[in-house]
């Protein structure tokens, strides 16, 4: 079991935060006092998502910010950097998907590129856009949301549920590359005392996973069971691991 820290005052960031994992993410992290930037890419569906949390007690504020969209992630930071001074925790979740049958061998070049350019780019232009502040933080934690599809070793084994997922050209791809990203990040920012971690939240009930539900694959645990593991990683104590790859029950496979 990881130790894990309740920062009091603390702020965090979470990107795709108005539904799904990302707004279950956001919602424990306000419960265990954190203060919230709600990301979002839809202004109205930002303002709803924290209002609902603020409804609840949390500190919750929303933040326009489209991670494919530069201009936008510099005013959110520039938002944080007026109002809080600093940034503790980033949870870089926002993520986008293809169909289930977009096989390599007839791949969308612009598909790709389009799934990349929000699991991928998006993630450098968002953690490159906060660095300065999280550098303010005496705990900064960043948690990259990937997926066990990202995992080169479960996709290849035959005994892995995933192999029976279809063939897909981008976001299995996609994620092994954040997954290979946050190891480059946890290098780069040890000393800092940076911890950087990429998360599985496993096959959770989402809008990104509804196209893959329709071929018949599981989906078994709610967004708010996925969220769970993210922020586990999310409060780490001092002595947690960085440059991992971690699910529900502990490491996963590159």
């Amino acid at each position: 079991m990881m130790e894990t820290a309740n920062p009091t005052g603390a702020v965090a960031l979470v990107t795709g935060a108005n539904k799904g994992i990302g707004f279950q993410v956001a919602v424990q992290l306000a419960e265990r006092g954190l203060t919230v930037v709600v990301g979002a890419r839809d202004p109205e569906r930002g303002r709803a998502a924290a209002d609902e949390m603020r409804a609840a007690g949390a500190d919750a504020h929303p933040v326009t910010l489209d991670v494919t969209d530069p201009a936008t992630v510099r005013q959110a930071a520039g938002w944080i950097e007026e109002r809080f001074g600093r940034l503790d925790v980033l949870v870089n979740n926002a993520g986008a998907a293809e169909h289930p049958g977009h096989r390599p061998s007839t791949a969308d070049l612009d598909l790709v590129r389009e799934v990349f350019a929000t699991n991928v780019f998006g993630v450098l232009t968002v953690t490159n856009a906060v660095l300065p502040l999280l550098h303010r933080s005496p705990a900064p934690r960043i948690v990259n949301v990937s997926s066990g599809m990202g995992s080169l070793a479960t996709q290849s084994s035959p005994d892995s549920y995933l192999a029976q997922v279809p063939a897909m050209a981008a976001y299995p791809a996609s994620k092994s590359a954040l997954n290979a990203l946050t190891v480059q990040y946890a290098k780069e920012l040890r000393r800092g005392g940076f911890l950087v971690n990429a998360v599985s939240p496993g096959p959770c009930d989402t809008d990104l996973t509804k196209e893959l539900q329709t071929t018949g694959f599981p989906m078994a645990r709610t967004a708010a069971q996925g969220a769970a593991v993210v922020v586990r990683l999310a409060t780490l104590g001092p002595d947690g691991p960085t440059g991992g790859f971690f699910g529900e029950d502990g490491p996963v496979l590159w």
